[in-house]
């Protein structure tokens, strides 16, 4: 039977965060990918909440959440997760976090230590000097609202490519459409952390496991923004970090393949859960 999943908004100075949840047990935090929201979660969390307490929450900038008041760093939505966690009372938390959310997700477990229990980072493409430039030139003026609506079409081509439902596509395509008209902001905060990533992620101490979705990271190479070599930087930073790649798996692959995903996050929490820092 799939548990119910309730949503809800935090408020915050700089805006409301909306967040889903669903289950009880152990809290489990899930952090969604630039231009997705917590909607990256849906097929996941009535599986997840069968064993655990899951929050899924949408960035600020992102979903149903408010567009924050100025450019966000990485660390500043590490101060808006932290204000969810004391919102709900939860003092220890496992996080699981694609692409934009592993990095948010990482930087939480090297700040705050003693608020991460274990650690799941899916997809964390590292940007270098060049990855960056092209990153800023492909995104930093955000998506543009064109009078004649061709940017819907546009976008709905774009991501069609990485499906095969046109009932997720136009999903992913409506989280596109919040985005219209303001700026990126993750794609800014990712393009800079991740020439700190390396020193910050080795502060990381709890169990992680690193996972990828082999069709992703060949995209991403293909579009010449990150190498795919590049990957084992995340490997090499965290201490005694596990690495598994997800074949098949393509950017919406949370969406895609959520029994599978589901199964080897749960395998990871469970065999990891005794261990203390």
């Amino acid at each position: 039977m799939n548990k119910k999943i309730k949503r809800a908004f935090l408020d915050t100075e700089d805006g409301q965060i909306h967040y889903r949840i669903s289950g009880e047990g152990k809290p489990l935090l899930l952090l969604h990918q630039n231009q997705q929201s917590s909607n990256e979660y849906l097929e996941m969390m009535p599986l997840l909440a069968k064993n655990y307490h899951v929050i899924a929450m949408d960035l600020l900038g992102f979903g149903d959440s408010d567009k924050p008041p100025r450019m966000y760093k990485i660390e500043d939505y590490v101060q808006t997760v932290i204000l969810l966690l004391d919102e709900l009372g939860i003092e220890r938390v496992s996080i699981l976090g694609n692409h934009t959310g592993a990095f948010v997700g990482g930087e939480v477990a090297a700040a705050y230590p003693q608020r991460v229990k274990q650690l799941i980072l899916s997809n964390p493409v590292v940007f270098g000097e060049e990855g960056k430039a092209a990153l800023l030139r492909r995104f930093d003026q955000g998506f543009q609202i064109k009078a004649d609506g061709s940017h819907l079409t546009e976008r709905w081509a774009a991501r069609i490519q990485y499906v095969d439902s046109a009932e997720l596509n136009h999903r992913l395509v409506l989280d596109d459409l919040k985005c219209f008209g303001y700026p990126l902001y993750a794609v800014w905060a990712v393009a800079n952390y991740c020439l700190t990533m390396e020193q910050r992620f080795s502060q990381i101490k709890c169990s992680t496991l690193i996972i990828w979705g082999a069709v992703d990271m060949k995209q991403f190479e293909k579009m010449g923004l990150a190498r795919a070599e590049n990957r084992h930087l995340v490997f090499k930073a965290i201490p005694q970090a596990k690495m598994i790649d997800i074949q098949g798996g393509t950017i919406c692959m949370m969406n895609q393949m959520p029994e599978q995903i589901s199964k080897v996050v749960i395998e990871f929490l469970e065999k990891n859960s005794t261990e203390v820092i």
